[in-house]
């Protein structure tokens, strides 16, 4: 039971938190499910969207270790994720961690955070699939789609309308039975996986090894600040997390496929990021579809055809999996009351529909309107504020309820929570200050949110005032 200085700290103990009540999801993934969700969405994102970027502004070839930076830090946050994963196996990922160790407030705000997270990151990945798309129709076909349609009015288009129709084409999968989504996953991993060995086993004959030199021309500070972005590419173990309400055996699976999926990852990643950047000049790389420019530059006849339809379907995949995370995410904050209760109403499938359809239309509105680079960096900012909080509720927890069964214990603690702290601060002061404006514009609309209408809705509120009405 929660304790009077629980009720006043407005702290729900895990146990509260795995008897959520209300609507529940139906817990129908196993083990290779979770994994290949976490896979599909990192391998596949972050490498066809933003190793360009990533690349040519911050790192230059040096990209390679930017990416084993960021995994590295990655593995010590999965470590985290995996301790309050396996203790509180329900929707919400950070939100619901923090909400049992750090209490409802910051709880909110780590949602909210982790909100902006998702929904920038699925429009930044349906703005790769746009730019990688586009190129393909034009080296395939000969068809070349008007720039007025196809890019964001800060890159002197109209709207970007092929990542606004592949949002709305996805969405209307996720409103589906969620089987058919994990099937679908399992499915385009397969794809994924191998289009990424057939970059690196295609593009290494071609590496020039006079594109790699200087290998670090910005320095150190461009390899972080690389890392920094490339933190984008790894947010796929965040879906693993938020999905731990449909998991079937959530205490094993869900910290195996946390962990599994980050090292899987930064192997890849390691490995495509060094190829593209030997076989083109990094700065040549600075667009949303990096592989298709590299690749489409070597003229090698079919192969190249192959790997750019590939890198279509893996960031078809990518869309899916993101949007399917949000809507999980805002699902476990409206069953808890912090926003509209109205909007966790499950359709025939048992999946939130009007939620999947309310983000879905803010993620095709932003990827159809802003430019990629400013998507990126607002992303990163949001997953790194919340990956934080939930290694500092690690040490937190341990210390409010050391005795406390943990079918997952996070290593050498307090030492790995306290590295990857560090790590996450690293890589946050290296983004950008307007960045930080934006950042600190969301936090303020999520503390009026909170003050004036999440703190006396939330369900946690209602308890201590009467009988819960969940």
């Amino acid at each position: 039971m929660t304790t009077a200085h629980d009720r006043r700290w407005r702290r729900r103990t895990p146990d509260e938190a795995v008897l959520t009540g209300g609507t529940t999801l139906k817990r129908s993934l196993g083990r290779i499910d979770l994994t290949a969700m976490g896979v599909g969405t990192i391998v596949g994102a972050g490498i066809f969207v933003i190793t360009g970027v990533a690349a040519a502004e911050k790192a230059g070839p040096a990209i390679v270790l930017s990416f084993l930076l960021a995994g590295l830090v990655c593995v010590l946050v999965a470590l985290c994720y995996s301790e309050l994963a396996a203790m509180v196996p329900v929707s919400g990922s950070a939100y619901t961690y923090t909400y049992a160790t750090l209490g409802e407030g910051p709880a909110f705000l780590v949602g909210w955070n982790l909100l902006l997270e998702f929904v920038i990151a699925g429009s930044a990945v349906a703005i790769g699939w746009s730019g990688t798309t586009v190129s393909a129709l034009d080296s395939l076909f000969g068809i070349t789609l008007p720039q007025a349609i196809t890019a964001a009015p800060a890159e002197g288009g109209v709207v970007n309308l092929p990542a606004v129709l592949i949002i709305a084409a996805l969405v209307a999968v996720l409103v589906g039975e969620v089987t058919l989504t994990a099937k679908i996953t399992k499915a385009l991993v397969g794809v994924t996986i191998g289009v990424l060995v057939l970059v690196v086993a295609v593009g290494a004959p071609h590496i020039d090894p006079g594109n790699w030199v200087p290998f670090a021309p910005f320095g150190w500070s461009g390899v972080v600040g690389g890392a920094a972005i490339a933190f984008f590419a790894f947010l796929g173990f965040d879906v693993v997390a938020a999905s731990a309400e449909e998991a079937r055996d959530p205490k094993k699976d869900i910290p195996f496929a946390i962990i599994g999926t980050v090292l899987i990852a930064t192997l890849l990643y390691a490995l495509v990021s060094a190829v593209l950047t030997g076989v083109a000049p990094f700065a040549a790389l600075n667009n949303s579809a990096p592989i298709a420019t590299a690749f489409g530059a070597l003229h090698i006849g079919w192969i190249g055809n192959v790997i750019v339809v590939a890198s279509i379907i893996a960031l078809t995949k990518g869309v899916l999996l993101i949007i399917y995370a949000q809507v999980r995410l805002a699902f476990a904050m409206c069953r808890d009351g912090l926003l509209p209760k109205r909007l966790a109403a499950t359709g025939e499938h048992a999946t939130p529909v009007r939620l999947t359809l309310v983000l879905g239309v803010c993620c095709a509105a932003i990827a159809g309107l802003v430019p990629i680079d400013i998507v990126v960096e607002l992303v990163n900012i949001g997953a790194l504020s919340a990956f934080a909080v939930v290694c500092a509720g690690v040490l937190m927890l341990r210390r409010l309820e050391p005795e406390r069964d943990r079918p997952f214990r996070t290593p050498l603690v307090p030492l790995v929570p306290i590295l990857a702290l560090i790590g996450c601060a690293l890589m946050a002061l290296t983004l950008d200050g307007l960045t930080w404006v934006r950042f600190a514009v969301w936090v303020a609309i999520g503390v009026a949110v909170y003050l004036g209408y999440s703190r006396r809705n939330s369900v946690l509120a209602t308890t201590m005032r009467g009988p819960a009405k969940i």
